[in-house]
């Protein structure tokens, strides 16, 4: 063989590469990528990373090869899509600004399932994409990972219609939605004891004012998203009560070594904490609570979920969670 055939070969084959590969890709974008899922145990999503264009339609047929799956894209108002074994469905997106877009799995598949993500990477003109802003605890400077328990709990659940009827005057500075956001319930409480117009106020009243200072920065809409993105995405693992007590509780649940946690490939390391105990809850602020959603739990294993809610969504579920603490109903 020629080192000029052999050359004109390769020239050959190259070219033919080269008119391939767009081919393929044309091809994908007219008739639909397919994408499979699988619990992430065994692969997760496949492929897991997507190109696409601003303008031109995105064509995805989804199906699963095990269990039921759902197809969501993340700080989007798009519908989940049904991944259903052994049949396919068909959906095309088409994004009007570049950036980074996470899909996610929206059903509790197994142990592993938050770890069911994948990214679409939007190029070309558009709208440019919003700069991210630092979470609020990192502009506080708030420490979310130290544990502060209260020193200081009610003797029974704190009331905002019990605060109501109180009739007392709180401070304007203490209703703030600036205040509510930097500041802990444990906080407000030791501020309002020392206020001397409600010096004859019982302690549990204090905390019933706490209370009603936390209903009036959560509005009844706020509340029912927050109670939905928990059921649908929390209640697993944090138990429907908020008690940590999930279904998947006892699977995350692992033992430690020494000061730190042993963590394998895909599991946590501690169980899912709980949102009933005062200790605990009433010492954090909701700029910690946020960043604990937004971060994750450094080296529990909890998922971080910044790429999949929106900011509005974060403080609705950060509102919810402190339903395990007050009650926040209009009755009595």
């Amino acid at each position: 063989m020629s080192k000029e055939w052999l050359a004109r070969s390769i020239v050959i084959v190259l070219a033919v590469g080269a008119i391939a590969i767009p081919a393929v890709a044309s091809w994908g974008r007219r008739h639909g990528i397919e994408i499979h899922a699988r619990m992430a145990e065994t692969g997760g999503w496949t492929p897991e990373s997507l190109t696409a264009v601003v303008g031109v339609p995105l064509r995805l047929r989804l199906t699963s090869d095990d269990v039921i799956h759902g197809f969501a894209i993340g700080q989007t108002d798009l519908p989940v899509v049904d991944v259903i074994p052994g049949e396919f469905s068909e959906v095309t997106y088409t994004f009007d600004r570049p950036g980074k877009y996470t899909f996610y799995c929206t059903r509790w598949c197994g142990i592993n399932h938050w770890r069911m993500r994948g990214a679409i990477v939007v190029s070309g003109p558009g709208t440019k994409p919003d700069i991210a802003r630092p979470p609020l605890y990192v502009s506080l400077g708030l420490e979310i990972d130290a544990r502060n328990p209260a020193d200081v709990v009610p003797v029974q659940k704190p009331s905002s219609a019990r605060g109501a009827w109180l009739g007392a005057t709180i401070p304007a500075a203490y209703l703030s939605r600036d205040y509510y956001l930097a500041h802990s319930p444990l906080e407000l409480w030791k501020a309002l004891r020392d206020e001397p117009n409600l010096r004859n106020f019982s302690d549990q009243d204090i905390w019933d004012l706490a209370a009603l200072v936390w209903k009036s920065n959560a509005t009844p809409q706020e509340l029912k998203t927050g109670q939905q993105l928990y059921a649908t995405n929390c209640a697993a693992c944090h138990g429907e009560s908020g008690a940590g007590d999930g279904v998947f509780a006892d699977q995350l649940d692992r033992p430690k070594s020494g000061e730190h946690a042993e963590m394998r490939a895909g599991e946590m390391t501690t169980r899912p904490a709980g949102f009933t105990a005062p200790q605990s809850m009433l010492s954090a602020s909701p700029a910690q609570l946020q960043g604990k959603i937004i971060r994750g739990g450094m080296g529990t294993g909890m998922p971080y979920w910044g790429p999949i809610f929106t900011e509005e969504q974060t403080w609705a579920l950060v509102a919810h969670l402190w339903t395990f603490q007050f009650d926040l109903e209009d009755r009595p």
